[in-house]
């Protein structure tokens, strides 16, 4: 992976990963079924790599303006604790988050997707968007993966984070 070096140095510092979900730990579908029932897909890299984060001693949230069962349902299995849904003011939840672990926005990373992410976007020490993000997204972030959400953009994301921490390998070996 050749990164730029001053992306490597904003992902050093980062201890805080927030992830937005439609079009981002997933691919921005939604399915329903003949009586109503929502379901979504997640990518199982995306989750090996939430859990590697977390073993490396990362905090993990999931900030995101639906609301759906799927998402609580994945992020418990994930051992995410910082879960909000039906968030109206992204701001004003990442700023509760940041206040609740004493973090700087130079700690924190996002990755989103869409228009409503943007006021996040630009306050964190690392930006990210999947490969098919909103075009006038990927152009204010730092970082665009060349995955796709719900196609492996947020484990590359948390590569990057542990390779500039030096501690990718680590986690991998368990």
């Amino acid at each position: 992976m050749s990164i730029n070096p001053g992306i490597l140095e904003k992902a050093k510092a980062i201890r805080l990963l927030i992830m937005d979900v439609d079009g981002v730990l997933t691919d921005g579908r939604i399915f329903y079924s003949a009586e109503g029932v929502e379901s979504e897909a997640f990518f199982v890299r995306d989750g090996f790599g939430l859990r590697m984060a977390r073993q490396a001693g990362m905090l993990t949230a999931i900030l995101t303006g639906r609301v759906s069962g799927a998402v609580t349902h994945r992020a418990k299995e994930l051992g995410i604790t910082e879960i909000h849904q039906g968030a109206v003011n992204k701001l004003h939840v990442y700023e509760m988050l940041l206040q609740r672990y004493g973090l700087t926005d130079e700690a924190a990373a996002y990755v989103g997707d869409d228009l409503n992410d943007l006021p996040v976007l630009g306050r964190v020490g690392l930006s990210a968007a999947p490969a098919d993000a909103d075009p006038r997204v990927r152009t204010k972030v730092a970082f665009v993966t060349t995955l796709g959400g719900g196609r492996g953009a947020v484990r590359e994301v948390i590569d990057l984070i542990l390779t500039a921490k030096g501690r990718w390998e680590q986690c991998v070996e368990g």
